[in-house]
This record gives C-alpha cells, sequence and structure tokens, in this order.
C-alpha cells in the first residue's frame, strides 16, 4: 500500500482508500457524501446493522477496527466519547496495533482536547499523521456536505486532505497544534448552548408578556440577535417540533467537556454552568430523543405556558 507521506501532496479518490470508524448519526451522513464524491470506503461500526446500510451507497465492511486499520491510507473516525476514541486507537485489536508507518488519521470526534493531543503523540510514535477535526452542523448539514471543520495537529496532512474536506464541508479551518480543534468545537459549542438556553429564556418571558408565540419567534427569527444555528430552531420550535437534530444528550455530554477543561484551565464559565443545569433538566424529564432546542418548552412550562 502506497503510503500517505508518499503523495502528501493531494488525498484524493484515486489514491486513496479511506477507511470509517463509528457509522452513527452523523457518521453515516458523512460517509455516504464521501462514497457520492468517488472515494472507496471501507467501514467499520460495532453495530454492524448501521455499517450494512452504507454497503448499497458502495462501501465495503470490516469485520473489526484491525482490518480496517491494516486496508485504508486514511482512518477517519467519529466516535461518540474519549473513552471510545481511546478503546478503537489504543486496544490490543485497535488501530495502532495494525496501522501502516506513512498513513493518516483524521478523528472528528468531540472529545477534551487533552484526549486528541494524547492520539497526536500515539500517532507520531506510530509514523502516522493525525488531525483532529471536530464538525460543527446538524444533520440536515452533514447531508448536504455544509459542515464546519475544525482541524488541529499535523497542518501538511490538513493541506493534503483538502479534497476530502470539500466533499464533506463548506468551511473547514486549521487552527494549531494538536488539540486546536477540539478546543474550537468546545469553544463553538459553548456559544450553541448557553444561546440555546437564553433564546428559551426569552421565549417564555415574551409570552408571558402577552405577546403571541407565532408572531413573537417569527419577528424574533427576523432579527440580528439570532446565530445561523438557532434561526432554523425557532422555526421548529414554532410548529412545536423538537425531533433531534443536535440530541439533548450529546449536547449534555459536550457541556460535561467543557465545564471539565474550563475547570482544568481555571477559567469560570457561570453562564455555561447554569445553561448546562437546564440541559439536564430537560434530558431527565424527556422520555424520547430530543433536540437541544427542547430548552425552550422547558423555560415554557417553568413560566406556566400551555
Amino acid at each position: 500500500m502506497q503510503g500517505v507521506e508518499s503523495k502528501m501532496n493531494s488525498l484524493t479518490k484515486e489514491n486513496s482508500r479511506l477507511g470509517f470508524i463509528g457509522i452513527g448519526n452523523m457518521g453515516s451522513r458523512i460517509a455516504r457524501r464521501l462514497l457520492q464524491h468517488g472515494y472507496q470506503l471501507i467501514a467499520y461500526n460495532r453495530s454492524r446493522e448501521a455499517a450494512e446500510a452504507l454497503v448499497q451507497s458502495g462501501a465495503s465492511l470490516a469485520d473489526s477496527v484491525a482490518i480496517l486499520a491494516s486496508e485504508a491510507d486514511v482512518i477517519l473516525s467519529c466516535l461518540t466519547n474519549d473513552e471510545a476514541v481511546k478503546s478503537v486507537y489504543t486496544d490490543p485489536q485497535g488501530v495502532f496495533a495494525y496501522v501502516h508507518r506513512g498513513s493518516a488519521i483524521i478523528d472528528m470526534s468531540t472529545v477534551l482536547p487533552e484526549t486528541s493531543r494524547e492520539l497526536y503523540d500515539l500517532s507520531r510514535e506510530a509514523g502516522v499523521k493525525c488531525l483532529d477535526s471536530p464538525m460543527s452542523g446538524s444533520t440536515p448539514l452533514a447531508e448536504k456536505g455544509a459542515l464546519t471543520l475544525f482541524c488541529g495537529g499535523d497542518e501538511e496532512l490538513f493541506q493534503a486532505a483538502q479534497a476530502i474536506f470539500s466533499s464533506i464541508a463548506s468551511q473547514y479551518f486549521y487552527l494549531g497544534g494538536s488539540g486546536s480543534g477540539t478546543a474550537m468545537k468546545l469553544v463553538a459549542n459553548t456559544l450553541l448552548g448557553v444561546g440555546m438556553q437564553a433564546i428559551a429564556e426569552s421565549v417564555a418571558l415574551g409570552q408571558k408578556e402577552g405577546l403571541d408565540r407565532h408572531r413573537l419567534l417569527e419577528v424574533l427569527s427576523s432579527t440580528a440577535v439570532i446565530a445561523p444555528a438557532h434561526l432554523g430552531k425557532l422555526s421548529r420550535a414554532d410548529l412545536r417540533d423538537y425531533s433531534p437534530q443536535f440530541a439533548i444528550r450529546l449536547m449534555n455530554k459536550d457541556f460535561h467537556l467543557i465545564l471539565e477543561s474550563a475547570a482544568a484551565a481555571k477559567v469560570a464559565m457561570p453562564a455555561t454552568a447554569a445553561a448546562f443545569q437546564m440541559n439536564v433538566a430537560e434530558l431527565s424529564e424527556s422520555k424520547e430523543e430530543e433536540d437541544f432546542s427542547a430548552v425552550i418548552k422547558l423555560m415554557e412550562r417553568l413560566a406556566r405556558l400551555t
């Protein structure tokens, strides 16, 4: 297998076989985008059924992480948490036990920056280039290939992977050394989560002051104070549609990461801590999977609005 170092100028569909680990809600959409753009892709997921859904799109399946790691030029991963990332890469049957020197790793998981730095250090020992490249965007944006990627780690790999990134994202940024991408993702999701809580409180206040709910959401959507990431949430809230595009349990996980990182860095984040508690309250009340915008529903209940 030709190593990445010998073709680092560009990782194209003609010269790179991709391995994708973690075919979840977002991962499956990203994998399909890569297949649609002509990449050879071998997929692995702990639940084989999820990976099998990609076969009709042209993917082949690996029966284990070890097989995938031994066959792929570039390994992409989109995993649920830090423990899953460490397990997939460092277990005796994990990536580092079987990956070829000169290959590349692009980890798109949202994890602690420290976990990304550990992955980078292990990659260097294995003779592998590595980027932490978490994504920002909802499932509809993933389907359109309009995600935003925050990248940290090997800059040469970032430059070489432009063709891969352009298949799945509309913008991608290099932030610096390893852990920079995941740090930027936590910064962005701080604004996402705290902003959603502020919107939920504002919507409850407006209704208590007698504003029509539909008109309130309609006018609020037309103001400059609503971020693009929140805009679609207001139109869905108008229909009381809180089906998950970014699940509240995932926002909950990210709040954990944000506050853990803040504690380690000795950064006070009182607004984030308060938003996290409201996120927890709605998550504990929900009987089915909900979008993180369901905190609007929580604040309406607390304000005794019907």
